[in-house]
C-alpha cells in the first residue's frame, strides 16, 4: 500500500501498515513518548559509560586488554584494598595465635573464636573436598566429629597430622604405617583371610560363624595383635585401627572388611605445612578439635 493512501483503521483510528494476515491489518501505531526518551537516554548512558568506566576489549600488543576509562577504576584493585584492609585488622590477632601454644589458645575465649571460625574458613577451602563440608568423612575419609583416631586426637596430634600429612612422600616427618597385603603377598590362604574376616567383625558384634571366627582369632594374634592389640584396640603410634568398636574407614561388612586384610589399603592425605602458613595450621587443629572428637 502506498504511504500516500495509507488505509485508517474504523475502530482505533490509527494508520495500519499495509501488512495483513488472514484478515487481521497490523496498526502503525507510535511507541510511548516516555518509552522512546528512555531508548535514547539508555543509549546516551551507556555511551557516556564506556568512556568514563573500563568497557572494551580489545587486542593490543601485550594481547588482550581492555579500556581503562577516564576515571582508571578497576574494580580489581577495590577488591584487593578490601583483602588488604581485611588482613591488616586480622593482623594482631594473626600474630598472637602464631606465637600462642596451644592450650592458650583454647583458654582464650577471643583467640579460640578466631581460630574456629578462620579454622572453618581454612577447612572449607583445603579439606572438605575429602572430609565433607560437615567433616563427617566418607568411606576411606575419616570423620573428624567421632572420638575415633588413627593416629591420635590430642590436638597436638591432630597439628602434626595436617602439617605433615599421611603417607605423603614429599614430607620427611609424615605419618607412616603400612598393613601387609596378607593374600596378594601369599601371608595368608583365602580360607584363613575368611577366619580372621569373622573374628575381626565378632570384635565389635556377635560372631557369624563362630568356628571361623575361633580360627581367625589364633591366626589374628599371629599375624594382626603386634599392630592392632591382642583384642583389636589399636595403637595410634602406629596409626592401626581399632577393630572393636564398630567404627569402619572402608565399610565394615564382611566383603569391605576381607579386601582389606587380603590387598590392605594405603589412604593418603596431603601435608599442609609446605602450602598454608603457621597460623593458618593451628587454627586448622583448633577448628577440627573443637568438632567434639579431639581428645
Amino acid at each position: 500500500m502506498s504511504d500516500d493512501i495509507r488505509e485508517v483503521d474504523d475502530h482505533s483510528g490509527t494508520e495500519t501498515t499495509g501488512h495483513e494476515w488472514d484478515g487481521i491489518k497490523e496498526l502503525d501505531t507510535p511507541l510511548p513518548k516516555w518509552w522512546l526518551w528512555s531508548f535514547y537516554v539508555s543509549i546516551a548512558w551507556g555511551l557516556i559509560y564506556a568512556v568514563v568506566m573500563p568497557a572494551w576489549p580489545y587486542f593490543g600488543p601485550d594481547g588482550w586488554d581492555y579500556t581503562k576509562g577516564l576515571i582508571g577504576y578497576s574494580q580489581r584493585d577495590v577488591v584487593a584494598a578490601d583483602i588488604a584492609g581485611v588482613e591488616a585488622g586480622r593482623a594482631d590477632i594473626r600474630g598472637r595465635i602464631a606465637e600462642a601454644d596451644y592450650t592458650t589458645i583454647l583458654s582464650d575465649a577471643d583467640l579460640l573464636q578466631f581460630a574456629v571460625g578462620s579454622g572453618k574458613a581454612a577447612f572449607g577451602d583445603n579439606c572438605a573436598g575429602c572430609h565433607g563440608q560437615g567433616a563427617q568423612g566418607f568411606t576411606g575419609f575419616p570423620n573428624l566429629n567421632d572420638d575415633d583416631w588413627l593416629w591420635g586426637g590430642a590436638i597436638d596430634d591432630i597439628a602434626f597430622t595436617i602439617r605433615h600429612g599421611i603417607r605423603w612422600e614429599a614430607d620427611f616427618d609424615t605419618r607412616y604405617s603400612m598393613m601387609p597385603r596378607f593374600l596378594a603377598d601369599g601371608l595368608l590362604s583365602r580360607e584363613e583371610i575368611g577366619d580372621v574376616t569373622q573374628y575381626v567383625l565378632s570384635l565389635s558384634s556377635p560372631p557369624r560363624d563362630a568356628g571361623a571366627a575361633a580360627r581367625g582369632g589364633a591366626l589374628f594374634q599371629e599375624q594382626c595383635a603386634a599392630c592392632h592389640g591382642e583384642q583389636g584396640q589399636g595403637d595410634v603410634f602406629q596409626g592401626a585401627p581399632n577393630l572393636s568398636d564398630a567404627i569402619w574407614l572402608y565399610g565394615g561388612d564382611e566383603e569391605a572388611v576381607y579386601e582389606s586384610i587380603a590387598n590392605a589399603r594405603f589412604g593418603v592425605m596431603p601435608s599442609w605445612g609446605n602450602r598454608l602458613d603457621e597460623e593458618t595450621v593451628k587454627e586448622l587443629a583448633v577448628y577440627v578439635y573443637s568438632l567434639g572428637g579431639g581428645r
